[in-house]
């Protein structure tokens, strides 16, 4: 007779699961990895339970489906809980399942033994136990909660003597299916008062953001922006919604200084899926009226709202356009233009000679120019967040809402496993690479085709410039200097060292038919990275 661990595992199939990732300890999640090898759902051994939740994180993300992970009691649990506080604040549905002792001897077992609850909590939309005798209604409320919007993660206990007991109802816990939207907001007619301010707009701007990704609001939006003539700013996670090369893209809205000239101009904002956890913490000064449109009711305690629409997404597109005039008053050569003086901030001059950082996007791009791309916190971020060209949603992720450090490898990791014949690029600073370096022996173990572009300057180029803003000595951000091609050999892949644009180019040709994973290490002169930020963030 099949087990509870048969049946979880069948649940998580039939949910859209592709992998399970983890770092096992014992009880339950020995018995969920051998009822998953049984069902042919893949097991991914990772070095960290916090880059197992990354890699599900990213695998949902690319599928639009839950990702799982399992992770063993007490350590394992608190060492998981950054990939879940990505996964929250990203709006990522990712069930974790942590071991737990038997319930009939947990009141008297002290080692390892933290309160889970208390501490997924905050960080989860809902965190329980699944016990022998809830099993399938358990299962069923963590995938819908996983699933529904805001998606997010779940948290589920389970010990070792529910996971191996017999089960007689092997029907899996099959989710509700789910709309991309929240129907029962939906507006059907607009009001007189955003009728006329739709009417008597000479300039709206549309504002994208993460939660307008999937293919229906997609294409709405550039129906929109096409037919209306309306430019468009994406948000990093949003990037390729309106691909770069589109004549309505008018750039990345970060809430810095670089849009500022484009969001001055408009009259009116049609925020699209737009949280504002992707936001910079500061001030929304735009005195224009804002509408938001969005899948589910976003908290928008950043944004003045002056309309907010809940519901179909391409349902009040319609409404939206059917109010505004086809002729308005932009310029799309001028804005073209101002695009351009945009990703010109992005390139900044540097010591001649060196390889710099947006150069580095520039000649990676041209050896992956489709390919699916992640990308970690850093300086290095602002010229690959600009500069690479994203042409579908999806195409490049990122922490943005967490922006966590450490996230770049194992998504990429994640993505490969979807997809062994394409390449994925890993954008990431040397910092955070060595907060996750032991998932390159993953990369290696899985053979994975993943290019690791570090950008090397041996510092947190970031925080050296913060500290010199606020007139501090840059203490405690120099890491030294580390020898990647020796370090990348011990671990098992193909490391290359460039230190000019042509040793790059070389390296790049090199590797170009390596099937397996590639670490590149790019010696940048950081010190284009102090205009960029001065031109993002004022």
């Amino acid at each position: 007779m099949p087990t509870v661990a048969d049946y979880l595992v069948q649940s998580l199939k039939d949910a859209g699961v592709q992998y399970l990732f983890g770092v096992p300890g014992g009880g339950s999640n020995i018995d969920i990895i051998e009822a998953a090898g049984k069902a042919d759902l893949p097991f991914v051994l990772t070095q960290t339970e916090v880059a197992a939740a990354f890699m599900a994180s990213a695998q949902a993300e690319a599928l639009g489906k839950p990702g799982a992970c399992l992770t063993t009691l007490g350590p394992g649990a608190a060492s998981v809980t950054n990939g879940v506080a990505n996964a929250y604040l990203e709006r990522i549905p990712l069930l974790v399942f942590s071991d737990v002792h038997p319930e009939s001897i947990r009141a008297v077992m002290q080692h390892q033994t933290i309160s889970h609850s208390d501490i997924f909590s905050g960080i989860c939309k809902w965190t329980s136990e699944i016990r022998s005798t809830d099993v399938a209604h358990t299962l069923m409320q963590a995938l819908t909660t996983a699933t529904q919007l805001p998606q997010g993660p779940v948290h589920l206990d389970i010990s070792a003597d529910v996971t191996k007991a017999k089960y007689k109802m092997l029907e899996p816990a099959v989710i509700p299916v789910q709309s991309e939207f929240v129907t029962d907001l939906a507006v059907t007619k607009l009001s007189p008062a955003l009728e006329k301010l739709l009417k008597e707009a000479r300039r709206p701007l549309v504002l994208i953001g993460l939660g307008a990704r999937s293919f229906g609001a997609a294409a709405a939006i550039r129906q929109l922006c096409e037919e209306y003539n309306i430019p468009a700013l994406v948000t990093y996670k949003a990037k390729g919604v309106i691909p770069d090369v589109h004549r309505c893209f008018a750039g990345v809205l970060t809430n810095g200084a670089l849009e500022r000239p484009i969001l001055e101009q408009a009259d009116l904002f049609i925020a699209i899926g737009l949280d504002p956890v992707e936001l910079l913490p500061k001030e929304w000064d735009y005195p224009q009226p804002l509408i938001s449109c969005s899948s589910w009711g976003i908290e928008q305690k950043q944004l003045p709202v002056t309309t907010e629409l809940v519901g179909d997404i391409a349902q009040h597109l319609t409404l939206l356009g059917s109010n505004l005039a086809i002729k308005n008053g932009w310029d799309f050569y001028k804005l073209s233009q101002e695009v351009q003086t945009q990703l010109e901030a992005m390139r900044p001059e540097g010591k001649s000679g060196a390889l710099l950082p947006h150069r580095v996007v520039v000649l990676v791009a041209k050896s992956f120019p489709n390919e699916r791309v992640t990308v970690d916190a850093g300086a290095h971020m602002f010229p690959v967040m600009a500069l690479w060209r994203a042409n579908y949603p999806n195409n490049v992720l990122i922490s943005n809402g967490l922006a966590t450090m450490s996230f770049a490898l194992p998504a990429a990791i994640g993505l490969a496993l979807l997809d062994r014949t394409k390449a994925v690029v890993a954008f990431t600073g040397d910092g955070g690479l060595q907060m996750c370096l032991a998932e390159l022996r993953t990369a290696v173990r899985e053979n994975l085709r993943i290019r690791v572009v570090v950008f090397d300057d041996a510092e947190l180029s970031l925080i050296k410039i913060k500290q010199l803003q606020r007139g501090y000595a840059p203490t405690g951000v120099q890491m030294g200097q580390l020898d990647w091609e020796m370090l990348g050999t011990a671990l098992g892949l193909v490391a290359k060292t460039a230190t000019t644009e042509a040793e790059l180019l070389q390296v790049l040709a090199d590797t170009a038919d390596c099937n397996g994973p590639v670490l590149i290490a790019a010696k940048i002169d950081p010190t284009p990275y102090q205009a960029m930020i001065n031109a993002l963030r004022g």
